[in-house]
């Protein structure tokens, strides 16, 4: 949220860490990622750094670079180009124009004016990333260890997108971070499985610490007669497969409402799915809502039955957990670190999840009283909060300080 944030009038070094309080005795962490806060296109690994920054132990030091404008935005966030912000004692964030020489300046003058513990990179291909690896490769920078967080780009369905051109990156690329001796962070034990697929020799963490425990119960259910209200929320993008949503909506014999919210990413991939919407029986209505801001995704979700989700792979899956969080059942693929808690909230995991075998079970839902559906819900939530109280990890950037030992 932008009003987390606090300007400091300077960007000299002296007096950053005067300000802030920092001690040389601190772990000083150095993250990047492609798009930050106040951005909100980039999806669940913009609130899993929320998360993560939030939660911070006392101890730890972390300045966050970041790209100066949202995912596929060509206009930056105003005020803060080129500049380094608190959001707390222990964070800071740092937005860059890779294009402007001078934000460079100022960010090398400050990465480079103590060393830093432990270089965490989320992303393999994002362009942020490389430059930082690449700089602690050639020792730019004093960097103790790299964590490489992939975010879920080792995923098979991940990686069948654009394969050639990835599969190439990769055979130049991974022997040079198995020459640094980097580590890695997984979210799920999935994902732990998706990163040694790819990298044998990779020495893993894993820890999924990356979701806040809901302050307050989901909304109450009311049942509401009329057709089964499904939602998806997410980039439009292959990966998350929302045409084969569509041609599971598609294929159901009963009345259904679907609205889709989330940023057009790929243009040919969203042109594919406007053929599907044109062709949609009368039965089902189908609507894009546009983008939903990070602070809406809640509320919005309560007011569905049922979120459908056949996505090609999450290494997490934020949105999963917010929509159970706001009592909205999930109807999903097999390809999440969640399914056993999808089903256990009342959901439903589709195995294979085809169009075909996800109508079958729109329709089941569909044929549910009013009263089944808000029972369904206040299932999820009820259920998602007992076992969010039951997951304790520590603060995935206090693990890392020991795991990188």
């Amino acid at each position: 949220m932008v009003d987390k944030l606090t300007r400091l009038p300077s960007l000299d070094d002296a007096a950053v860490v005067r300000r802030t309080g920092d001690t040389v005795g601190s772990y000083r962490v150095v993250a990047t990622a492609g798009v930050f806060e106040p951005g909100f296109r980039g999806g669940g690994p913009i609130r899993s750094l929320r998360f993560i920054l939030d939660t911070l132990p006392g101890h730890l030091d972390v300045t966050l670079v970041t790209r100066d404008r949202d995912l596929g935005s060509s206009a930056p966030y105003p005020g803060l180009s080129g500049r380094l912000l608190r959001r707390d004692e222990r964070s800071a964030v740092f937005y860059l124009d890779p294009w402007a020489p001078r934000h460079w300046a100022r960010l090398i003058r400050h990465v480079r004016a103590r060393p830093v513990d432990l270089l965490y990179v989320n992303s393999i291909w994002s362009l942020f990333s490389v430059v930082a690896i690449l700089a602690a490769a050639l020792r730019l920078v004093r960097v103790g260890a790299v964590l490489v967080a992939p975010r879920g780009e080792l995923s098979p369905g991940a990686l069948a997108i654009r394969s050639a051109k990835k599969r190439l990156f990769l055979a130049v690329w991974a022997p040079l971070l198995r020459r640094l001796g980097v580590r890695w962070q997984a979210c799920s034990w999935l994902e732990e499985q998706q990163i040694r697929a790819t990298m044998p020799w990779a020495q893993v963490m894993v820890n999924g610490n990356e979701s806040p425990i809901p302050a307050h119960p989901a909304p109450p259910a009311r049942p509401h007669d009329g057709p089964l209200r499904l939602v998806f929320v997410g980039r439009i993008s292959p990966m998350k497969n929302l045409a084969t949503a569509l041609e599971a909506v598609a294929g159901t014999t009963r009345p259904v409402e679907f609205d889709i919210f989330g940023p057009a990413e790929d243009p040919h991939y969203w042109a594919r799915c406007q053929r599907v919407i044109a062709a949609m029986p009368s039965h089902a209505r189908v609507r894009y809502l546009g983008e939903l801001p990070a602070a809406d995704v809640m509320p919005t979700f309560g007011r569905y039955d049922a979120f459908l989700f056949p996505t090609l792979g999450e290494n997490f899956g934020h949105v999963i957990l917010e929509s159970l969080a706001s009592g909205c059942p999930v109807i999903c693929s097999d390809n999440t670190p969640f399914s056993e808690l999808i089903a256990d909230t009342g959901g439903t995991v589709v195995r294979p999840a085809t169009a075909d075998g996800l109508s079958r079970v729109l329709d089941l839902l569909a044929d549910r009283s009013p009263e089944e559906r808000a029972e369904a819900k206040a299932t999820a939530g009820q259920r998602y909060r007992r076992w969010r109280q039951h997951r304790r990890e520590p603060n995935v950037l206090e693990h890392a300080r020991q795991f990188c030992r």
